[in-house]
């Protein structure tokens, strides 16, 4: 997103401004050379479609390069974040050489990509050169045998010859900056395929209100029924991760539930939440069907804490508040009581004003474990799931 939104910030910046002072040029020059003499003009516009098939040609063998060369920046930026993020587990397992040999095979796909968009500019500006002087070599021989014969002036093909020269010196700069656009259109199309990915899992247009009302928070009634789970929708048989869950836990209970790795667990709490929605079956909560619910009420009466505790950059009071106006310093503070994180906090050089450092850089594993978990108690959730 960083890089191909910046490519467009420079089209609209460098090139958009440029290509309608150009066009508005050409436009004039023509009206001009077919008012002076429109046999002559003819005969300069000649080479035209020569430069349209040279264009054509250009336009397509560049927006692949660029496609490429977009696609391998996105490649480099992603794998150089992960391993300096992961260099810790890279320095244990000895992986620098292997990690270098990677990068350097990514890098490769990179710079054959520009190699053919370094190509295709190779060929195409110098075409375009070798057409615009035809052009005015073609204007010299017609103009000079019509002058010759008193059909028309010296003048004329002299002005002939400079307005060829300002008509073709438009069009150059017209194919550098179509350059910067088919780049644009690379990077237009990357940014417009995230964009227009359709949202899966919304809101229905008229949400079921719960048994405590339509905005209340829920009494934390909930009942799997029949649910059956897949990840891949294939047409043939789907690999499922649930078959047939049913079960119920009342307000107040605490349930446990075991397996091995791969049984399901977190998937449970990914459907309880509607980050997926049941393949067959049913999910209850206070007797509702989640998805007839609407998104924010039904996620507003759950706290999770997740195996792999996730802190942004701010404050350690911004990371258990995490926006909501609703939750006052004292709640926060109270939270961080009941976890026994409180103590630690205060002993921060700020307290609970303390900078956090991206993804809790500052902090252990299980500091950052425990200010999750304050920052659902803070939330005071109906529902409080503890995965792992």
């Amino acid at each position: 997103m960083t890089t191909d939104v910046n490519v467009l910030n420079e089209t609209f910046t460098q090139g958009v401004v440029t290509i309608f002072g150009d066009v508005l040029t050409l436009v004039f020059i023509v009206l001009v050379m077919m008012r002076m003499n429109a046999r002559l003009a003819l005969v300069a516009f000649a080479v035209m479609p020569g430069i349209l098939l040279v264009t054509s040609w250009f336009r397509k063998r560049v927006r692949e390069s660029f496609r490429r060369i977009r696609l391998a920046i996105a490649r480099i930026n992603s794998y150089l974040q992960e391993h300096v993020t992961g260099m810790t587990v890279l320095q244990l397992f000895n992986r620098e050489e292997r990690s270098r040999e990677e990068f350097s095979a990514i890098n490769d796909v990179h710079r054959v990509a520009f190699k053919d968009a370094i190509f295709a500019h190779a060929v195409f500006y110098p075409l375009v050169e070798v057409l615009s002087a035809t052009a005015i070599a073609m204007i010299l021989w017609y103009g000079g045998l019509r002058a010759l014969a008193g059909a028309t002036t010296f003048g004329v093909v002299v002005a002939f010859i400079q307005y060829a020269q300002r008509f073709y010196r438009p069009i150059m700069d017209l194919s550098e900056k179509y350059n910067v656009l088919q780049e644009a259109m690379a990077s237009a199309e990357r940014i417009f395929t995230l964009l227009d990915t359709p949202v899966e899992i919304t809101s229905p247009g008229s949400p079921a209100p719960t048994a405590a009302g339509k905005d209340a928070r829920a009494t934390g009634h909930i009942e799997f029924r029949n649910v059956w789970f897949a990840y891949q929708k294939t047409e043939g048989e789907p690999e499922w991760v649930l078959r047939d869950v049913s079960f119920t836990v009342e307000p107040g209970q605490t349930m446990a539930i075991v397996g091995h790795t791969g049984a399901g667990k977190t998937t449970l709490i990914s459907l309880l939440l509607r980050f997926y929605d049941v393949s067959r079956g049913e999910i209850l909560l206070d007797g509702v069907d989640i998805r007839q619910m609407n998104l924010t009420s039904l996620r507003r009466n759950f706290g999770v804490v997740l195996q792999d505790p996730f802190l942004f950059t701010g404050t350690v009071e911004s990371n258990i508040r995490l926006g909501s106006e609703h939750v006052t310093l004292r709640e926060v503070e109270e939270a961080a009581e009941e976890v026994n994180v409180a103590d630690f906090v205060r002993s921060l050089p700020e307290g609970f004003s303390t900078p956090v450092r991206e993804r809790g850089a500052t902090l252990s594993v299980g500091q950052k474990q425990l200010i999750s978990f304050a920052r659902a108690l803070a939330h005071r959730p109906r529902v409080l799931i503890l995965d792992e």
